[in-house]
């Protein structure tokens, strides 16, 4: 949830992610960061480098949760979680991160330490989740794909 309130704070986003204005706001961002803009030895030029790429990482991580981009992405997103069963999970600080058996892994985010200790515990995982955590938290497709052996 800092993350996601710290690119928000970036992007001079409020409320809900609308992908127009965050895309002008990322095209300003990168005008003014670009690291091509400042000469060789300029105090600047390393610090648009890294003020770049923080703003390259933020666009790209919301749009992955922007209301348009899950509705787009429900139908595939229904189907992992209807179909497939849970192969591994892990939960640091408020992120869940849970792969699936069809290969797909979606980051949970704000998901309480209790919450994951009773999903852990649950003789029917898929069914604490299904109730408990995969409509009930801001989700992401992580970048993350399960790799064939």
């Amino acid at each position: 949830m800092k993350r996601i309130k710290e690119y928000k704070t970036l992007f001079s986003v409020e409320g809900a992610i609308d992908l127009k204005v965050l895309k002008k706001s990322y095209r300003n961002l990168v005008k003014e960061w670009h690291p091509d803009k400042f000469q060789d030895g300029d105090a600047n030029q390393e610090e648009a480098e890294l003020k770049s790429r923080q703003i390259i990482d933020g666009y790209h991580f919301l749009v992955s949760i922007a209301p348009e981009t899950k509705a787009s992405n429900l139908e595939e997103y229904t189907e992992t979680i209807t179909n497939s069963t849970i192969l591994d999970f892990q939960h640091k600080g408020l992120l869940l991160e849970i792969t699936f058996q069809d290969g797909a892994t979606y980051e949970y985010f704000g998901v309480p330490k209790n919450v994951f200790i009773k999903f852990v515990n649950s003789d029917k995982q898929m069914r604490f989740a299904r109730r408990s955590i995969f409509n009930s938290y801001l989700y992401r497709k992580s970048k993350k794909e399960l790799q064939d052996t």
